[in-house]
């Protein structure tokens, strides 16, 4: 089996895909302006013991974050070293925090995403803004919009995926005959599982079905396509089972739906950077996203160097939000 990731280090965001035998398997983004990464260990202070020799909240770098177990010996207002397990998880009305464990200093960074990339020995190939768009024809955006849409089709049904805050849900549904359709769904949803990398607690409500040698050969499918480590159970009668992998951080999903705005802006920035063209560039886009790109300048500075021209915001009141595009000014 041949692989390779393709990694490309964007404005406000480094994106990534692995790619087996000539399909996409894989998608990473790691965008710039987190806090707290996992891996890092920072020094912290407890500010508040919720369970007393078990939880508390420690403030990192002006972030909560959640620890536990407590270290023996800290009370509220010490400081320790704390290692972080889970970054923060976008969620609705307020985000996951963060979930550490104390450890020992000194203070260090986590992996950066093109370092995990690294780890197994796959090929890595750097791309460039000047050459052919191979995320793009890999099918970077199409993933981006069924992320943001949660709706993923694959052939003889469809995926809905929906996280929440218990575990992320995947209904399987489709035209196939119910036998047919919990085996191909079975396999649509690892095979979307890995891409999307949807981790912690995952359900895939699967059809119903009473043949037991056709519920352990959906679950043969999970096995045979999703890699390890992860555990899962028996496919039950009524067509649910249950997954669980590691989770330090944020699926795709979760990260392009827990910020619209800043997907759209992103998005907008990398058509802007390869725009054919030598004059200054106008990004046109709703006014949200707008909004977004003027409350961080340095991300359209950057814009600026690297194309070697002025760029410019004009919001658009009419437009939807994934609707932006660039207008290159002649030179």
């Amino acid at each position: 089996m041949s692989s390779e990731h393709l990694i490309e280090q964007g404005i406000g965001e480094t994106r990534a895909i692995r790619i087996e035998d000539g399909r996409l398997v894989e998608l990473h983004i790691e965008r710039a302006g987190a806090r707290l990464h996992a891996g890092d260990v920072r020094e912290g202070r407890l500010t508040k013991i919720l369970v007393p020799g078990r939880r508390g909240i420690v403030a990192v770098d002006g972030e909560e974050t959640l620890i536990e177990p407590l270290r023996a010996g800290v009370a509220e207002g010490g400081k320790l070293f704390v290692e972080v397990l889970r970054e923060a998880i976008p969620e609705a009305g307020r985000a996951k925090l963060a979930k550490v464990r104390a450890t020992d200093g000194p203070a260090r960074d986590g992996p950066a995403l093109v370092d995990r990339l690294r780890i197994g020995g796959t090929p890595l190939r750097q791309l460039t803004p000047h050459g052919p768009d191979l995320l793009e024809a890999a099918g970077w955006s199409e993933e981006i919009d069924e992320a943001m849409s949660g709706v993923v089709p694959f052939d003889g049904g469809t995926l809905t995926i929906s996280p929440t805050p218990a575990m992320t849900v995947i209904d399987v549904d489709g035209a196939l005959a119910p036998p047919d359709l919990a085996v191909a769904g079975a396999a649509a949803a690892a095979r979307a599982v890995r891409r999307l990398g949807i981790t912690g607690s995952i359900g895939i409500d699967l059809p119903t079905v009473g043949d037991k040698t056709i519920r352990q050969r959906a679950g043969e499918a999970i096995d045979a396509l999703l890699p390890q480590p992860f555990e899962r159970t028996a496919v039950n009668g009524f067509g649910f089972v249950q997954i669980v992998r590691p989770r330090a951080r944020a699926s795709i999903i979760e990260l392009v739906q827990g910020d619209p705005a800043a997907t759209a802006a992103l998005a907008l920035l990398r058509r802007a950077e390869r725009e054919p063209g030598v004059g200054g560039r106008t990004l046109v886009a709703a006014p949200g996203v707008v909004d977004w790109l003027a409350a961080r300048p340095a991300l359209t500075d950057e814009l600026a160097r690297r194309i070697g021209a002025e760029v410019a915001l004009r919001a658009a009141p009419g437009l939807a939000i994934s609707g932006g595009h660039v207008d290159v000014r002649p030179s």
